[in-house]
C-alpha cells in the first residue's frame, strides 16, 4: 500500500463507520482513530485507513456476537489488557519505549526490568544463581527446547521461592529462570556476566557478534499476544509458578507456525545457498507447491521492524561478508516473486549464517528473549487475579433419550 491509500477523507471515514462527523472527531479525541493535516492544507484533515477499518469490525462483531466468536481468537481483536506491548503503525513499543532503539542503546538486563517492573534497573535482576555442574544437560542428540523443558522441570522443584507471585518476587524468580535457560543453551555451569556473552563465549562469536545477539535478543522479548504468550498467560492465570509460564511458553514456540518457523528459514537458506539464481529457485518453490518461509507479516505491511532493525545492525558490523551479501540477495528474489518482505524468522536466520552459529540458534535466540515476555504476561496476569476461561461455541450435536438429534 502506498503511503496516501493509507489515509482517507472525513467524508470516507464517515460512511465507512455510518457515523456522522462530530462522531468521527469524538473517535479521533478518544484516540480510536488516528488523524493528521492533509498535506498542502492547512485545516482539512485526513484520517488512518487502517484505525477505521479496525474499528468498523470492532463495531460489526459487536452487533454481530456469534461472528465476533469466530473471529476473535484469529488474529482478531485483543481480548486482553497488557501494558507491555503496543504494535502501532510499522514499530512495536516496550512500556512506551521504541523496541528497536532499546535494541541499540540498553543491555538485555534494563530491557528485562522495563517489561517486568516498568523501570530501567538491571538491580532488579541481580542475582544469578549458582548453576551446578551436574545440572546441565549435556546430550548432543537433543535440541536445545527439549534440554530446557527437561531441565526446568527439575529446577521448579527445588526453588524454594518459585510459588512468591508478587511482582518483585516473580522477576527475581523469572532472572533465574533466564540465566539457567542461558546455561542449558551454552551446555555450561559457568555464566558470563551476560546471557549475550555466555552465548558469544560458546559460539565463538568476536565482540562485534555480541551487540547482534544482544540486539537479537531484546527484539525477541515481547510481541504481544502471540500463541506463546498468550499460552504461557493461561497458565499464570491458574496460580501455576513461573517455571510452569516458561514451560508451556517453550511448548507452544517450538510449533512450525511460531518460533519454529525459522528452523525452515535456515532449511531454505541453505538450500537456495546452492543455486545460482534466486529469483527461479523461489519460483520453482511455489511451482512445487512449497511456501517461501519468512516473509510477511500480517501486522506489518510495510516490513517487520525487528527484521529491519536486525539486518541493519548486519549491515553495519559485517558489512563485507558473503553471507550477508547472500541473505540480502535472497530477500530482494523473495520481494520481487511474493511481494513481501522478511520476518524476525528470515533475519535470526541471517544472523546464524554470517555469525556462523550452529543449527537451531535461531529458535535458541528466539526462545531466550521471548522468555523476558513470558515472565512479563505472567507478573501481569497474577496480579489480575482472574482465571482464563473463555466459553465456547458449541457446534455439535445434541441426541436425547429417545435417540433424536434436536440440534
Amino acid at each position: 500500500m502506498k503511503a496516501d491509500e493509507r489515509w482517507i477523507t472525513a467524508l470516507d471515514a464517515s460512511k465507512a463507520l455510518r457515523v456522522d462527523r462530530s462522531t468521527l472527531y469524538a473517535y479521533v479525541s478518544r484516540g480510536f482513530i488516528r488523524s493528521e493535516s492533509k498535506p498542502g492544507s492547512s485545516r482539512e484533515r485526513r484520517y488512518s485507513r487502517d484505525d477505521v477499518e479496525r474499528l468498523r469490525r470492532r463495531t460489526e462483531e459487536r452487533r454481530n456476537p456469534d461472528k465476533a466468536a469466530a473471529h476473535a481468537l484469529q488474529w482478531g481483536m485483543p481480548i486482553l489488557e497488557s501494558s507491555i506491548t503496543l504494535i502501532a503503525g510499522n514499530t512495536f513499543y516496550y512500556r512506551g519505549h521504541d523496541a528497536v532503539v532499546l535494541a541499540r542503546t540498553r543491555s538485555l538486563a534494563e530491557v528485562a526490568s522495563l517489561i517486568w517492573t516498568g523501570r530501567f534497573d538491571p538491580g532488579a535482576c541481580a542475582g544469578a544463581p549458582r548453576i551446578e555442574a551436574g545440572s546441565v544437560l549435556k546430550d548432543d542428540n537433543l535440541a536445545f527446547v527439549a534440554r530446557a523443558q527437561s531441565q526446568l522441570a527439575v529446577a521448579s522443584a527445588t526453588d524454594a521461592l518459585a510459588f512468591d507471585l508478587r511482582p518483585d518476587g516473580v522477576a527475581r524468580t523469572g532472572w533465574r529462570i533466564l540465566m539457567r535457560l542461558t546455561a542449558i543453551a551454552a551446555r555450561t555451569h559457568t555464566l558470563a556476566p551476560t546471557v549475550e556473552e555466555t552465548l558469544a563465549r560458546m559460539w565463538k562469536v568476536n565482540a562485534r557478534g555480541v551487540d547482534l545477539l544482544r540486539a537479537a535478543l531484546i527484539l525477541c522479548a515481547d510481541h504481544e499476544l502471540n500463541v506463546s504468550s498468550f499460552t504461557a498467560r493461561c497458565v499464570a492465570s491458574s496460580g501455576a509458578n513461573p517455571y510452569a509460564v516458561v514451560l508451556a511458553g517453550l511448548a507452544a514456540i517450538e510449533g512450525t507456525k511460531h518460533g519454529g518457523v525459522s528452523i525452515r528459514v535456515e532449511s531454505m537458506l541453505e538450500s537456495l545457498r546452492r543455486t545460482p539464481n534466486l529469483r527461479r529457485a523461489l519460483a520453482e518453490r511455489l511451482r512445487r507447491g512449497e511456501a517461501i518461509d519468512g516473509f510477511g507479516h500480517p501486522l506489518y505491511r510495510d516490513g517487520d521492524p525487528r527484521a529491519s532493525a536486525l539486518m541493519e545492525l548486519l549491515r553495519d558490523r559485517y558489512p563485507k561478508s558473503p553471507e550477508l551479501a547472500f541473505a540480502i540477495d535472497a530477500a530482494e528474489a523473495a520481494a520481487s516473486v511474493i511481494r513481501e518482505r522478511p520476518t524476525i524468522d528470515f533475519a535470526l536466520a541471517s544472523t546464524a549464517r554470517v555469525l556462523r552459529l550452529p543449527s537451531g540458534s535461531p529458535l535458541t535466540l528466539f526462545a531466550l528473549g521471548r522468555t523476558i515476555g513470558w515472565i512479563g504476561h505472567a507478573i501481569e496476569q497474577y496480579a489480575t487475579g482472574q482465571i482464563i476461561r473463555p466459553r465456547a461455541k458449541y457446534v455439535g450435536h445434541v441426541v436425547v433419550a429417545d435417540g433424536r438429534d434436536i440440534r
